[in-house]
């Protein structure tokens, strides 16, 4: 049996991954991404007409969000680096719709946003 670095890697492409934000209730998560995020709904899934799973992006940032296992809401972590410009601008949006936000380190600045159920999304300022 072959150690996993002898196996052939097929280049097939760029691997396209999301991560699946925990939430308590899909609705209420949905309106605070949309909200006070602005990112849009993509699509959705309802079950007995209760909203379940909700993809939300913004400017090829996608999130999915689940309240299929709400005991296990919170504690996502998803990291998502801007260019300067568009920093900034976040910067002014979540002050204007006043979104509670802090500062934060890991090797470097931080803005945080932490939604409802405790998942965060963690900024890095941008390097000069």
């Amino acid at each position: 049996m072959g150690s996993p670095r002898s196996a052939a890697v097929v280049d097939a492409g760029p691997w396209y991954a999301r991560p699946v934000l925990r939430v308590r209730d899909a609705a209420r998560a949905l309106g605070f991404y949309a909200a006070q995020l602005g990112f849009a709904e993509d699509w959705r899934y309802a079950e007995d007409g209760r909203l379940r799973i909700v993809q939300v992006s913004r400017q090829g940032c996608e999130l999915i969000l689940s309240d299929q296992w709400p005991e296990e809401a919170g504690g996502g972590l998803t990291f998502i680096s801007l260019e300067r410009a568009d920093f900034e601008a976040l910067r002014r949006e979540l002050a204007e719709r006043a979104v509670a936000h802090a500062a934060g380190h890991w090797g470097y600045d931080l803005v945080t946003v932490e939604d409802p159920d405790g998942n965060r999304l963690w900024f890095p300022h941008p390097q000069a």
